[in-house]
């Protein structure tokens, strides 16, 4: 004789077979969502060994060099001319570690480049945001982009065929002497590299403030003017100022363009027409050719990496800083 599951006592009802099926439907979530957990976890502790295991590689190296050379003469030198043994079988010269004239070509360059590239990345930003119609925007901001995707070493040829002899002609036209390689040249075009991420950037993060915003300020009778110039760029401000940090990294980190155009010369001085060079190029120079890992002037690129691994940290805090306190002004 058949007996039906409904008269029989033991076997599940509806309800506890949706019962069952609910949660056996979460356990496989929580096993979805705890192996999503695994991975994320994993991925971040990835990234903070990587980026413990680069700071520590710089602070040892560094600490071998600061044993040789006193981390004040490296510090505070006005001479750099790292010239010592090759190798154990020669002898060098006792070298000059003193690595003030590569912060001031640095940050020379740099400075020049920010000055082409901060106003018109965000001057471009707020015309393609704000002014442009959706036609020329489509056409404007992929053309803009395009700089982006070209290589370094062409801005190079650029700099040192084109913008450094132009700038010689015309200095020499007003009777200045200017150097064939200046940093004023390399300045200028390492400026156009970073015009599209600061345009880019901050394009993003003005189409990002709230609609309601600008229509607010209009029904107050604003102007579009003044609803960019007290609205819009007050709202987007912490994002413009990671735009132009990102960039200012970007400046310091560039390495083909001021060997091309500015050449090898580590000269202390502030005059964009002189030739000067930077940290990065001095550490691809040291590290380059055939010599002893061990020697000072091998080891001094590490102490390089450190010191612009720490003036990188102190841009962003001093950054983070000041978005911080406009914000609460803001708010």
């Amino acid at each position: 004789m058949n007996t039906s599951t409904t008269d029989n006592p033991l076997a599940p009802g509806p309800i506890g077979a949706g019962r069952m099926h609910i949660t056996r439907a979460r356990r496989m979530k929580k096993a979805v969502e705890a192996g999503i957990k695994g991975v994320l976890i994993a991925s971040s502790t990835v990234a903070i060994l990587t980026t413990v295991g680069i700071v520590a590689s710089l602070l040892f190296e560094a600490m071998r060099f600061f044993s040789e050379i006193p981390i004040t003469s490296f510090l505070f030198g006005v001479e750099w001319s790292p010239q010592t043994a090759i190798r154990e079988d020669q002898v060098g010269a006792s070298g000059a570690f003193g690595a003030v004239p590569l912060f001031a070509g640095t940050l020379l360059i740099s400075f020049i480049a920010l000055l082409v590239a901060a106003p018109v990345g965000l001057f471009s930003a707020i015309y393609l945001a704000e002014y442009a119609h959706a036609k020329v925007r489509g056409w404007v901001k992929p053309i803009l982009e395009i700089l982006a995707g070209i290589p370094t070493v062409v801005y190079g040829f650029f700099a040192a065929l084109v913008v450094a002899p132009w700038i010689r002609g015309t200095g020499e036209g007003f009777s200045l002497e200017v150097s064939s390689e200046s940093a004023l040249a390399a300045g200028l075009v390492m400026g156009i590299m970073i015009i599209p991420l600061i345009s880019s950037l901050s394009d993003d993060v003005i189409n990002a403030v709230p609609q309601a915003m600008r229509e607010g300020s209009y029904g107050l009778g604003a102007t579009q003017s003044e609803t960019i110039r007290q609205v819009i760029i007050p709202a987007a401000l912490p994002g413009i100022m990671g735009g132009l940090l990102l960039a200012t990294s970007r400046a310091i980190g560039e390495t083909m363009i001021v060997v091309m155009a500015a050449g090898l010369a580590a000269n202390l001085t502030a005059n964009p027409l002189e030739a000067v060079t930077t940290v990065t190029v001095q550490i691809v120079t040291l590290l380059t050719g055939d010599q002893e890992f061990d020697s000072a002037k091998t080891l001094a690129a590490f102490a390089l990496g450190l010191m612009l691994f720490v003036s990188t940290l102190v841009l962003n805090v001093a950054a983070l800083h000041i978005v911080k306190k406009y914000r609460e002004q803001y708010e």
